[in-house]
């Protein structure tokens, strides 16, 4: 049976999106079988893999008919080559799904359509990765609701213990509620510079006051990074020897082996050949 993971934080700018982009990809190099469903309206999670949740030709279903509709996981999703040999499979996102939650409001079992939807599939997959809005809504409570474990992205700065504070107070309601099941993954610290103080106090600072696991891997402060998602694409193809890459790859074996009877299929994640777009484009920085 797979395992759905919530990537969530009330507070924005933390790094959300981009560890729900990055660790899908890595997770899907690892040789896993990686759903991701965008259930943040603002489609970055969509753009940034590459995917256009509307084209031309076709209208495709989104999480907002998932969500909204009689439209099943199948009906919305799209297949997502990383290379050759890679693929994973995204429900995409558009601006409409900002309309969930005054179209459900008197929906009976509004808060549990996403985890009704999912529970068919979910042994399809071996992970299924939600991102969810930086907000509290209807579509983060959803998320909460289906997931077996949830992984909480803070940036090293001042404030990231307000925001860490004010998720767990969700994630204990959601659990008294909704889903007495649901786990934290782990928090995972972003945006980490070394060479700052204050970085290295809000490690000790969160270390010291929250009993919650904490992932061994870090994310940096990356340029590589922050060009990724305008190519739509993860850092694992962007860039596969960038920090940034490498610390996604460290966070992805956590969770592969955090049930020591399952190992990765893989230890070493494959790698796509860079296109001569992203040799070019990859020259502009030297921030690795």
């Amino acid at each position: 049976m797979g395992r759905i993971i919530a990537i969530a934080n009330q507070k924005g700018g933390v790094g959300k999106t981009t560890t729900t982009i990055n660790l899908s990809a890595a997770l899907a190099m690892f040789g896993a079988k990686v759903l991701v469903v965008d259930c943040d309206p603002q489609g970055n999670a969509t753009s940034g893999l590459g995917v256009k949740s509307k084209v031309k030709e076709e209208e495709n279903y989104t999480s907002y008919d998932l969500m909204t509709t009689d439209a099943t996981v199948e009906d919305c999703i799209q297949d997502l080559k990383l290379s050759e040999e890679i693929t994973m499979r995204i429900i995409p996102s558009e601006v409409n799904l900002s309309a969930a939650e005054s179209d459900l409001n008197n929906v009976d079992g509004r808060n549990f359509i996403l985890r009704e939807k999912l529970q068919g599939i979910k042994g399809d997959y071996d992970f299924i990765i939600i991102d969810c809005p930086p907000s509290l809504t209807v579509l983060t409570i959803n998320a909460l609701a289906a997931a077996d474990s949830v992984i909480i992205p803070i940036q090293c700065e001042f404030y990231a213990m307000e925001g860490l504070t004010q998720l767990m107070q969700t994630i204990n309601l959601t659990r008294l509620r909704l889903n007495s099941e649901l786990k934290v993954e782990g928090i995972l610290f972003t945006m980490f510079d070394s060479r700052t103080n204050l970085s290295q106090d809000v490690v000790t600072s969160v270390k010291q006051g929250i009993k919650e696991k904490i992932f061994n891997s870090i994310i940096p402060r990356n340029v590589k990074l922050a060009e990724a998602p305008s190519f739509g694409q993860p850092i694992s193809i962007y860039d596969p020897k960038s920090n940034g890459a490498l610390a996604y790859d460290s966070l992805a074996l956590e969770i592969m082996n955090k049930d020591k009877k399952k190992t990765p299929a893989v230890t070493k994640p494959k790698r796509k050949r860079k296109t001569s777009a992203t040799k070019k484009s990859t020259k502009t920085s030297n921030n690795k």
